[in-house]
């Protein structure tokens, strides 16, 4: 297993790290995703562990906590091999203060992960959004109040815009508050948005990429094909509204060609995906998820190899699309493009 430094941080992460999305699943998001019990969680853990993979992400709104508990449950014991990443800020129940990230909000919901979670402190929280409410001076000050009493070692952001991130550091910067280190985004060959903005506030500023979803909310598993129904068995007859939307051609034309590649290397399309996401500018580590051994073993194989600059350069093409303004001059004009290269 490959380590890289998490952003601009002496944090080591694995390349590849496991999203316990699944653990405990409830509700019609998360439990069309799975419902891993503690024994099941803990042999899924036993396995990522014996690979090198030792970064479990979590939420406090994964199935309401349960996701939390059960992956206490399961690295009972072992607390010092693992690295936990929770996130907090998007509502957990209808109170006033049930939501957002206020010193009151992020001081309860850290205290209520860490009993669920088991341990006494938490290696990486993030932001799961924005909250527009509440002063980002208050935010940070809060944040450093928790790493002093060693209740966190890193923090991080989910789901921000490029302003609201520089915002927070600009503010960090001024008052000698902690620094963002990671960015948690929603990342794939299908859904290449990252790139525009944030890939390079990323390289700029130092801050690593967890990349969620890489698999295109499931649609790059290999089973969904041009000219063919979605299959039975898809979790996106349930789940398709909550993710990210796509282009129908564009994951067609990617998928033909991620088809071509698993050909001339032997190795699957979701493999493949997966270790196209490893070799991208600002990228830390690539979060995988699993609903049973086979699924995860199979995830497991995307690392350990490399496509060739040409497979890559094929699927470049394949998943590009029309940059929006102001990219476009920089994507199609030699004088832009002098002035500010392009990172991919």
């Amino acid at each position: 297993m490959d380590y890289r430094p998490l952003g601009r941080s002496g944090l080591k992460v694995p390349v590849l790290s496991f999203g316990a999305g699944t653990f405990g699943g409830s509700g019609p998001l998360f439990g069309a995703w799975g419902a891993t019990d503690a024994t099941e969680a803990r042999r899924l853990v036993d396995i990522c562990l014996e690979a090198g993979v030792t970064l479990f992400d979590t939420a406090d709104v994964y199935s309401n906590g349960a996701s939390e508990e059960v992956l206490g449950a399961a690295i009972k014991g072992r607390r010092d091999g693992v690295l936990i990443s929770t996130k907090t800020s998007l509502p957990t129940g209808d109170g006033p203060n049930d939501a957002g990230s206020s010193r009151l909000r992020l001081v309860r919901a850290v205290e209520a992960a860490l009993k669920r979670l088991g341990t006494d402190y938490i290696d990486l929280l993030q932001l799961h959004a924005f909250d527009a409410g509440t002063p980002v001076e208050e935010v940070l000050s809060t944040l450093d109040t928790l790493i002093r009493a060693g209740k966190l070692r890193y923090v991080g952001v989910s789901n921000f815009a490029g302003w609201q991130i520089m915002k927070s550091l600009a503010v960090a910067e001024k008052h000698g508050l902690p620094r963002y280190v990671a960015n948690q985004v929603y990342y794939s060959l299908i859904g290449r948005d990252y790139e525009w903005d944030l890939m390079p506030l990323g390289a700029d500023q130092g801050l690593g990429a967890l990349v969620w979803s890489p698999l295109g909310w499931g649609r790059l598993t290999g089973k969904i094909r041009r000219g063919s129904p979605l299959p039975e068995g898809s979790r996106l007859h349930e789940t398709a509204s909550f993710g990210p939307p796509v282009d129908d051609e564009l994951l067609f034309r990617v998928v033909d060609v991620l088809e071509e590649i698993a050909g001339e290397t032997g190795k699957t399309i979701p493999q493949i995906a997966l270790n196209w996401l490893t070799q991208r500018p600002t990228v830390s580590s690539v979060i995988i998820g699993a609903r049973n051994e086979a699924q995860l073993r199979q995830n497991l194989g995307a690392v350990g190899w490399a496509l060739t600059a040409d497979q890559i350069g094929r699927l470049n093409a394949a998943s590009a699309v029309a940059a929006p303004y102001p990219h476009f001059p920089y994507q199609r004009q030699e004088a832009f493009a002098r002035l500010n290269p392009p990172m991919v």
